[in-house]
């Protein structure tokens, strides 16, 4: 074998991205250095994150460059190693982007419990989980009695989000998009209740509906979608509310509509005494042990439950990345790679 194959930003969206932004194609097979792997990727990670990585505008990240590899994390086989610890065989965790095989220095390199199924490292084991449990037990200080909102309830993030939120003894009202996926959220994730946003054309109806599954009002707000489910929660926050901040999916195009409601906004975290807490999930990675030495247990014993979306082959990853960012996808979604 002397080519791998990846895929490529082909072009930057101006709105919404479509399957003419992305490009398959061949490139030669990289030989590790001295200290290196080489891995031969079988599962792929499709994450919102990216969609901010298509744009060239100032973030916390550069920019995936135009003809440059999708970035992306994954999970694989090492089928060649110059690295001391590393042997053929091993199954590993790193950033390979969205292609079929990768090249890596070891220290960027986690090798996999094999006890676990290895896609779970990228899932609920992996940074969306780790996302939710630190910015929920950190920038959210929960307590027992208290009232949690999160959107994107069925998703590896909300879904984390919820079930801890349930076991430190709080209320989870979840927000998801269709009644199958509130049926998950309760039935499957254990929320105490959980709003279809679909059914809620403006923020208005949702926050009378948020006010009837919230009617103590709501201390937490894990914030991962903005748009009109934030419009909804402001106004039902408590005094001394939190709201960690991790993502804002429903403005990753562009397209924030409607009037200016910073003005309503900023009074709302001024009057209530709110801590809004933006953070990236890299920051903490040193407490990345203690998650998984808290969770993975519990993941093992079925206690923390997860979906998975599976999409098979690398050429059908633009197509599984446009549907998640549409909603449509359940649980973390995933490429498969043969």
């Amino acid at each position: 074998m002397t080519s791998m194959r990846r895929i490529v930003l082909a072009s930057r969206p101006e709105a919404e991205p479509g399957p003419e932004n992305f490009r398959l194609e061949e490139a030669p097979l990289p030989e590790p250095a001295e200290g290196e792997a080489l891995v031969r990727v079988r599962w792929l990670s499709l994450d919102p994150y990216m969609r901010g990585r298509m744009s060239a505008g100032p973030s916390y990240a550069a920019p995936v460059g135009i003809g440059e590899t999708m970035t992306g994390q994954g999970v694989g086989e090492v089928i060649a190693s110059r690295a001391e610890g590393l042997a053929a065989g091993d199954t590993v965790l790193g950033s390979f982007g969205w292609a079929d095989h990768g090249c890596a220095p070891a220290r960027e390199l986690r090798k996999l419990d094999a006890r676990l199924p290895p896609a779970t490292a990228l899932g609920v084991l992996g940074m969306p989980g780790f996302t939710g449990w630190v910015g929920l037990t950190e920038h959210g200080r929960p307590q027992p009695g208290e009232t949690l909102v999160v959107a994107a309830a069925t998703g590896p993030v909300g879904s984390m989000v919820g079930q801890l939120a349930k076991a430190l003894g709080l209320r989870a009202v979840g927000i998801a998009g269709g009644e199958e996926k509130c049926r998950l959220a309760t039935e499957t994730f254990g929320f105490d209740a959980c709003l279809d946003h679909r059914a809620h054309a403006e923020a208005r109806s949702l926050r009378r509906a948020l006010a009837e599954a919230a009617p103590d009002g709501i201390d937490i707000y894990f914030e991962n979608v903005g748009g009109k489910v934030l419009e909804a929660v402001i106004p039902l926050m408590n005094d001394f509310g939190r709201i960690p901040l991790c993502g804002t999916i429903a403005w990753y195009s562009g397209d924030e509509g409607g009037p200016d409601r910073l003005p309503t906004l900023w009074r709302s975290v001024l009057v209530k005494r709110l801590s809004v807490r933006g953070f990236i999930v890299t920051d903490h990675w040193d407490r990345i042990g203690d998650f998984l030495a808290e969770v993975a247990p519990k993941v093992a014993s079925g206690e923390i439950r997860y979906l998975e979306d599976v999409t098979e082959g690398l050429e059908n990853a633009p197509d599984a990345f446009l549907k998640m960012l549409g909603g449509g996808n359940t649980g973390k979604t995933l490429v498969k790679l043969p």
